[in-house]
């Protein structure tokens, strides 16, 4: 579910380079995640369609895997962005703060950034609003 948090999030992250590229996990990798059996919402397909709508998303792709480590590989990129969730700092891959590739793209030269939560606006906030409407 797209929401006003999503779409802050995405219009920082593309200020921050000269293109940006979405990777979407794909309907299996969202399950293993374990966000519970009602996601993802929306299937693959459908989610690409609407990211790729946005202005702020040049390119959107997906990935299978648990973590997108060999996406990122593939496309090299000279920024790697995530949300507040996350710590451009942490160096423990075993902590859940640590952003997969980062030192990927810092070996490469590259930054890694965060952006803040918008507060208020949570995926799993809406779905159980819908759930007791």
């Amino acid at each position: 579910i797209l929401h006003r948090g999503h779409v802050t999030y995405l219009a920082q992250a593309r200020a921050l380079g000269a293109a940006m590229i979405v990777a979407l996990n794909t309907d299996a990798s969202v399950k293993r995640l374990g966000k519970g059996d009602d996601r993802p919402v929306n299937p693959l397909l459908h989610r690409a369609a609407v990211m790729a709508s946005l202005a702020s998303v040049d390119c959107v792709t997906w990935f299978d895997e648990d973590t997108p480590f060999n996406l990122i590989e593939l496309i090299q990129p000279e920024i790697l962005v995530k949300g507040g969730d996350y710590s451009p700092n942490e160096e423990n891959p075993e902590n859940s703060a640590y952003i997969v590739g980062r030192d990927h793209v810092l070996k490469n030269g590259g930054l890694v950034k965060t952006i803040a939560f918008v507060d208020g606006f949570s995926s799993t906030t809406i779905i159980e609003k819908i759930k007791n409407s």
